[in-house]
């Protein structure tokens, strides 16, 4: 089978499934596995991808995520009469069906069904876990210039919430709104988390972020947005990770005292 992936997350699973030498295409954005991804050739990005050289690799199968990929692309492709799988799992139980689908699709279940069964598990521990416990309140940016959030209609909100989390901006009608630091300083997050992608935080932004908002720097993050963020094989490894985030959370608002993070 030859397959074009427009999605790092569906590039890794993939080859986690075992089907990465059948990958003919794949967006500059795909760099996992870091050691294998350099034989698979680029067709351009997630938003602008190559169509004509996709249609020329003639893939039997083109995978893409709703969000990370435009539509018209997709229907461009599937015009041309090329196969193609769009997905757009919003939480974690939603990625293990997912992987399920892509893992039939490549004629991968066995191993597809190992990883969803893995997703399901973990998934279940840690809501068992979570269950009883004090919430974190917790506040997810993706974005600097403008500060931006994530809403409950997310995959990492979804993620963090299943460990116990509450988002502080759960409730935003944009999937990505835009916050002041004076709006995410009122909203009173237990935890303030930097993604590591899509903009690369650093602790020099979480340094201006408390000056600018007031909450104190211990309670400003930086997190893997990958881990966090990528839906699919890297799952597992993701719902044990924001549940780590989530405790160390807990136990640094309970040590020092002040269930909200302000100064």
């Amino acid at each position: 089978m030859r397959i074009v992936s427009l999605c790092p997350s569906l590039t890794e699973l993939v080859f986690d499934l075992g089907h990465g030498d059948e990958l003919v295409g794949r967006t500059k954005f795909c760099i996992h596995p870091a050691d294998r991804i350099g034989a698979v050739e680029k067709v351009g990005g997630t938003k602008d991808p190559k169509i004509d050289r996709i249609i020329e690799l003639a893939p039997d199968l083109v995978l893409l995520n709703e969000e990370e990929n435009r539509r018209e692309d997709g229907e461009t492709l599937q015009r041309a009469g090329v196969r193609c799988h769009v997905s757009f799992p919003h939480t974690a139980l939603e990625t293990a069906e997912m992987v399920r689908s892509i893992a039939a699709a490549i004629d991968a279940r066995d191993e597809g069904e190992r990883i969803a069964r893995d997703i399901e598990e973990r998934h279940e521990r840690v809501i068992r876990a979570a269950a009883g416990r004090t919430p974190v309140r917790f506040a997810y940016l993706i974005w600097r210039k403008p500060w931006m959030a994530v809403n409950a209609d997310t995959f990492v909100s979804a993620l963090l919430a299943d460990a116990g989390g509450q988002n502080v901006f759960a409730s935003q009608a944009n999937r990505y709104p835009v916050v002041t630091p004076e709006e995410l300083a009122a909203a009173e997050p237990d935890i303030v988390l930097l993604s590591t992608e899509p903009f690369p935080f650093k602790p020099s932004h979480a340094d201006e972020l408390a000056r600018l908002s007031g909450v104190a720097r211990e309670r400003i993050q930086i997190v893997d947005g990958e881990l966090l963020s990528w839906h699919g094989s890297r799952t597992p490894a993701g719902i044990d990770y924001a549940e780590q985030v989530i405790a160390a959370a807990g136990n640094l608002a309970s040590a020092s005292g002040h269930p909200h993070g302000r100064r």
